[in-house]
């Protein structure tokens, strides 16, 4: 295991780059989507990722980790150089404090095709201009823990391989398929038969707990940015307009909590529903 760890000495080496000098987007390279890459953090996450099937580029870790919890993802690993420094060194160069004391870069994966997600599926979760790593991260985790088959994002949103997102998600990222839509998303999911609920605060909404929309085969569940929430053009081209019932003067919930009740309340098929005792 040693013979391929490198102490850190000088921080101006090029391969330390992608953890110290380039943003998420440099790093995402859509001009050069082949070396495109992406940081996972903390040794669940990158395990997660490496269950993907994610290809490891290096790692950057705390020396004492190298032998410790790190040791078992090195092992599945044996080709990777592994850069390693005191946990002080590493936020000196990172500019944070490492999660778990781990990172690895990684090759970006294929783009997936919304399509070819659709076709499988029967409940999905769509997420329009979410511009929080944060947000999305959360609604990743959500999504795989309460019954959605897949993630469809439009390409203004923010990118769920960004460290903060895959941190947050847990490495749910790497769990639950998802993919960008094409501008017509509507129309595309319509020919998929899905019905689709927009998640909105509007009088002439749905209650969440409407049994017409439990009852849907195939269910998209439609969320919008942070703040000014769906585009109107979107509510009118979804097939339901549904709130989520509140009391004591609330009146809306971040995108991320009113994703997982939203999840909670739908992400069942109907078959699954009846089954129950």
């Amino acid at each position: 295991m040693r013979e391929r760890v490198i102490e850190l000495t000088d921080f101006s080496a090029p391969e330390l780059d992608v953890y110290a000098r380039l943003n998420e987007n440099q790093l995402r390279s859509r001009a050069d989507p082949a070396n495109a890459l992406f940081v996972a953090e903390s040794p669940l996450v990158i395990g997660r990722a490496l269950d993907g099937g994610c290809e490891p580029v290096s790692f950057l870790m705390e020396t004492a980790h190298v032998e410790g919890k790190g040791r078992a993802l090195l092992e599945r690993c044996p080709d990777v150089p592994v850069y390693a420094a005191a946990p002080e060194l590493l936020t000196q160069l990172t500019g944070f404090h490492l999660t778990r004391g781990m990172l690895c870069a990684m090759r970006r994966p294929a783009p997936r095709d919304a399509s070819a997600l659709l076709r499988d599926a029967r409940r999905v979760a769509v997420l329009e201009n979410v511009m929080n790593p944060t947000n999305i991260g959360a609604i990743f985790r959500s999504a795989a823990a309460l019954g959605m088959d897949a993630v469809l994002l439009t390409e203004q949103g923010s990118d769920p391989l960004y460290r903060r997102a895959a941190r947050v998600s847990m490495g749910t990222v790497f769990q639950v398929p998802w993919a960008y839509l094409p501008p017509d998303w509507p129309k595309l999911l319509a020919a998929h038969g899905f019905a689709t609920c927009a998640m909105a605060l509007r009088h002439d909404t749905l209650r969440l707990d409407d049994p017409r929309l439990a009852r849907q085969a195939r269910l998209a569940v439609v969320l919008g940015t942070e703040g000014d929430g769906l585009a109107s053009d979107t509510i009118a081209a979804c097939d339901y307009t549904v709130c989520i019932p509140m009391s004591h003067g609330v009146d809306s919930l971040n995108v991320a909590a009113a994703s997982a009740v939203a999840f909670y309340a739908l992400g069942r098929h109907p078959a699954e529903q009846e089954a129950e005792p």
